[in-house]
This record gives structure tokens, C-alpha cells and sequence, in this order.
């Protein structure tokens, strides 16, 4: 019966570790803009084109943490929003929500883990996010985003994906 435990525990580690992305020593080779595009991340990368942050997210001098939306939590946004995505993407307030995923530097899960909780997290676009204990996101409206993977290293970068479009402090 232990042992039989023992290699679920082991067969899950492998999975959790593959999931999250790490396990490979391969050094990346794309940006964070190339590897979003690379898995799938099309509503997001439609976004950061449109609001003009590829060139950013492309720079090989960059380090950035990028908190990456699926395409079902962008679609999930716009229904909660009452938004088309034609409306989403000629908002002016775009650059502003998409740099709100983004950190400075790049930081992993584990320096994620080892923060204080909870924890504020500075974004690029100038407000904070919290972190729980469970590593639940918390965003400046009060909505709660989680951890889809975590670790999907880019050249210039990390990017963890997510389960919500995470919006900012809504302006006073």
C-alpha cells in the first residue's frame, strides 16, 4: 500500500513539475511575445499588439514577469464587462489593464512562495496586486485570479498563466 503511494506522489510531482514548465535544462529561445504566441495565448498577444506593448515584450534586454490570461479568462472578462472585443481593444484603458500582468524583473514561483503573505506585488502599470498564502491573485476591484502553470521561461522573462483577466484599482 506505501509503495503503491509513494509512485501516485511521484507520478504527481512529475506531472505538477511538467505543468508548471520547469524540468528542462533547454535555455529558451523566444521572447516573452514570441513564447505567449507560441502557446496559444492569442487573446492576449491580439492585446499587447494592439495596445502597442509587443515591441516590450519582444526586447531581448528585458526582464519581465508576465501574468498571462488564457483565452477562456479573456472571454470570461468580456462577458463580465458587458464588452465585445472590438470594444476591449479600442479601450484606453487597454495598455493600462495589460500592464498590470506585467512585473518588473523576472520572478519565478519559488520567489513567489518565499514572499511574506500576503504579499502586494508592484505591476508595471503602477498599482499592486495581492498574493495570498494558496498563491490566489487578487486584483485592485477585489477579483480573484489563480495559477494556471507557472514558470514558462522566455528569453527575456517568465510568464505564469492564469485564470482571470486581472483589472487595476478602478480611477478614484
Amino acid at each position: 500500500m506505501i509503495d503503491w503511494f509513494k509512485k501516485l506522489a511521484a507520478l504527481g510531482t512529475v506531472a505538477l513539475v511538467a505543468a508548471c514548465g520547469g524540468g528542462s535544462d533547454d535555455p529558451p529561445t523566444g521572447t516573452l511575445a514570441a513564447e505567449a504566441s507560441a502557446r496559444g495565448f492569442t487573446a492576449l498577444v491580439a492585446a499587447a499588439d494592439k495596445a502597442g506593448l509587443v515591441p516590450a515584450l519582444s526586447s531581448p534586454t528585458a526582464s519581465l514577469t508576465v501574468f498571462a490570461p488564457t483565452d477562456d479568462a479573456f472571454a470570461a472578462a468580456l462577458a463580465e464587462l458587458s464588452l465585445s472585443k472590438a470594444q476591449l481593444l479600442a479601450s484606453p484603458d487597454l495598455a493600462g489593464i495589460l500592464t498590470y500582468h506585467v512585473v518588473a524583473g523576472d520572478v519565478r514561483a519559488a520567489d513567489v512562495v518565499a514572499l511574506p503573505k500576503p504579499a502586494q506585488v508592484s505591476t508595471v502599470q503602477g498599482s499592486a496586486f495581492t498574493v495570498d498564502a494558496a498563491l490566489a491573485i487578487t486584483d485592485g476591484r477585489g477579483r480573484t485570479a489563480g495559477l494556471a502553470a507557472t514558470d514558462v521561461v522566455a528569453s527575456n522573462g517568465v510568464i505564469h498563466v492564469i485564470d482571470k483577466v486581472l483589472l487595476p484599482p478602478a480611477a478614484p
